[in-house]
């Protein structure tokens, strides 16, 4: 078994790693190393760029058919918490961002028992409607599955009426962890890691980017992780279909795994480095800072990450329903360029499909 040196010599050679370098790059190479391995790689792929967009979300529902034991963010139906949108609801949070420059929303929510694919499409539609010049990136590939099902179609039926209601892309969320072990103990009754791989690959097929994530710092372990980025990298080996790629930190507030606890900022770190590096062929690994905060956000900087999403203006939940330290999530860009250029990077507005603005 070669040492972790050896290993990080040949990837900074550009070297692929294998499962088994991973782990022990992984487990063994100071912070320090993985931080510049991965910066190295972030320079090859986007130099001194870091990529945000103007954006906001819309989440329709919190109902779901599913009740996945990390999820902070499901309500049912009898809760006060819980939040079911209207059409004319959605169409006056879309009418809010009229004239404010977004160029993306990101719809998803819950799982919903009864709204089917016509009443998701139909959605689309209003939103296009009032924002025909934003890219709707809509539904993860839980969602999309669950409403495909439900109407009879199949993946590439569902998905082209999808498209020709004018969804541009797909969100990574619904990941969670591949290996079908860990997926029984902590998501038993959600769709599988089979149908996640269906709907994305099917979506590339037809010419619709997507993103990726992973769920880590719950009851997995690093070989779950290997496994996981390596079974994205073969993915995107066969469709070169994903766009970014974003570690999503487990928080534990509010959810029946809270006893758990959560990682480190030190595990977070290195779980992005360890991204950058094994999936050499995705494009950009994004810090999701709604979900790991501002600071953790700009360190992330110096490990990988090439991108930190967008503006938000206060429009999800899903994270700080799970005890995310920013309750009202909000940046403006003033904002995003100074955490960028304080890491010694450019501040890069982008499009859904990472065209520079």
């Amino acid at each position: 078994m070669r040492t972790w040196e050896q290993i990080a010599a040949s990837v900074a050679a550009g070297e692929r790693l294998n499962s088994t370098d991973a782990l022990t790059l992984w487990r063994e190479a100071p912070l320090w190393r993985l931080g510049e391995l991965a910066l190295e790689r972030k320079k090859a792929v986007s130099g001194d760029k870091v990529f945000y967009n103007k954006n906001f979300h819309l989440e329709p529902t919190n109902l779901c058919v599913f009740n996945c034991k990390f999820c902070s963010f499901r309500r049912t139906k009898e809760s006060p918490e819980a939040w079911d949108l209207t059409m004319e609801q959605v169409e006056q949070v879309v009418r809010g961002y009229e004239g404010k420059g977004v160029t993306e929303v990101h719809i998803v929510g819950g799982v919903h028992p009864h709204h089917d694919i016509y009443y998701y499409c139909d959605m689309i539609r209003r939103v296009k409607a009032i924002l025909p010049e934003v890219a709707v990136k809509a539904f993860t590939a839980i969602e999309l599955a669950y409403m495909i099902r439900q109407a009879g179609l199949s993946t590439e039926e569902g998905l082209r009426l999808l498209i020709d209601a004018g969804m541009e892309a797909i969100p990574g969320g619904g990941a969670e962890i591949f290996d079908e072990t860990i997926r029984q103990q902590i998501c038993p009754d959600k769709g599988s890691t089979a149908e996640w791989f269906d709907v994305h690959r099917t979506a590339h097929g037809l010419g619709i980017k997507s993103n990726a994530t992973m769920l880590y710092g719950h009851i997995e372990s690093l070989e779950h992780r290997v496994d996981h980025l390596m079974r994205l990298r073969e993915l995107q080996d066969a469709t070169h279909g994903i766009n970014a790629f974003i570690p999503l930190k487990y928080r534990n507030f509010g959810n029946s795994m809270s006893e758990i606890g959560e990682v480190s900022v030190v595990e977070d770190l290195r779980t992005l480095a360890m991204s950058r590096l094994i999936l050499d062929n995705v494009p950009h690994i994004k810090a999701y800072w709604v979900m790991y905060g501002k600071q953790t956000t700009e360190m992330a900087l110096a490990f990988g990450a090439d991108d930190i999403d967008g503006t938000i203006d206060d429009s999800t939940k899903i994270y700080s329903m799970a005890g995310a330290d920013d309750q009202r999530p909000r940046m403006s860009v003033g904002e995003m360029h100074d955490m960028v250029a304080r890491m010694g990077f450019r501040a890069i507005e982008r499009d859904t499909h990472y065209n520079e603005i």
